[in-house]
């Protein structure tokens, strides 16, 4: 197994990554908020389907449900679908927009950042490769899946460091990181 890791992160403060440097300006998220007590987080990836649902999310700092539509609430726990602007400083989101239902959000077709090439990784390699990032610490996935020859990360964050990192320990168009996070007005990582 191949360590791909330089400094080890907790999987629970959500870091920008690798060396990652956070974003400079607003950025664009779609995902779940799930507010337990007061303490609100945005999730993406997976949702556990319990009732009331649970995630691990990154914190969002000035969360308020004033005037916020499509939430259900059971509890002490309230919850719902949507895109969020915003700015995040690498470990907490902090809203500057009005919160849009996912039902209602038109979000832009992403281009596809390996051009709809097909891979030319086996199956088994991509798996012992989410094997060892998942092993690695370094890379805190909100999402991994194989498709077409690769291996596609989901982070929360990233600024182009973490792709750099697979890409110098599994060699290019291996391992594709994409971001939960997209920069407002700016062209994402999928776009350069």
């Amino acid at each position: 197994m191949r360590d791909i890791s330089r400094g080890r992160h907790s999987s629970t403060s959500w870091p920008c990554g690798d060396g990652a440097a956070a974003p400079s300006g607003e950025v664009l998220g779609q995902g779940t908020v799930i507010d337990v007590g007061g303490e609100a987080e945005f999730c993406f990836g997976m949702i556990m389907e319990s009732y009331p649902p649970q995630c691990d999310g990154i914190p969002i700092t000035n969360w308020s449900w004033d005037g916020v539509q499509g939430s259900e609430t059971s509890g002490d726990v309230t919850w719902g679908a949507y895109a969020l602007v915003g700015t995040y400083d690498g470990k907490s989101f902090s809203p500057t927009q009005t919160p849009i239902m996912l039902a209602l959000f038109d979000p832009a077709i992403m281009k596809d950042p390996t051009g709809g090439a097909q891979g030319t990784t086996d199956e088994a390699r991509l798996a012992e490769i989410q094997e060892e990032i998942a092993a690695s610490g370094t890379i805190t996935p909100v999402g991994i899946r194989t498709d077409r020859g690769f291996l596609w990360v989901s982070v929360v964050w990233d600024d182009g460091t973490l792709q750099k990192l697979v890409d110098a320990t599994y060699g290019p168009n291996v391992v594709v990181v994409e971001s939960a996070l997209r920069p407002i007005g700016e062209k994402s990582q999928t776009d350069k």
